[in-house]
């Protein structure tokens, strides 16, 4: 009769494994937002803030009940591609992390700032 116990205990542990090894996301994707100012915190704060317009788009685009955003390096990106193709080392003013985005900013050429926002996207 104690074998049975046993047994039991190791089929009902191994359920509760399972429950946590099943995906809590349907799906994730990379968005980036860049934004520009006249200085680095509007340049900062708004391409944060067109991150989390573009997290709630794809999640109204997806059909998504919620999502999760989790702060994740992209290229920077300038916005005059044909006078400034890439963005050197010697223009980035700085990265700042938060919970939901990685951001670089750098130093622009039409305007003083410009920051891209980087973030992953998952539904739920």
């Amino acid at each position: 009769m104690g074998r049975w116990r046993i047994g039991v205990l190791v089929l009902g542990a191994a359920g509760l494994i399972r429950l946590h090894v099943v995906p809590a996301f349907a799906e994730c994707q990379v968005i980036s937002a860049t934004h520009g100012g006249h200085w680095q915190g509007e340049a900062l704060s708004m391409s944060q803030a067109l991150a989390a317009r573009s997290a709630n788009e794809l999640k109204a685009q997806k059909g998504w009940r919620g999502v999760t955003m989790k702060a994740y390096q992209v290229k920077p990106d300038p916005f005059f591609k044909t006078v400034r193709p890439e963005v050197p080392t010697g223009v980035i003013v700085g990265s700042f992390v938060t919970a939901r985005t990685y951001t670089t900013c750098f130093t622009g050429v039409v305007v003083p700032f410009v920051c891209t926002s980087g973030s992953q996207v998952c539904g739920n």
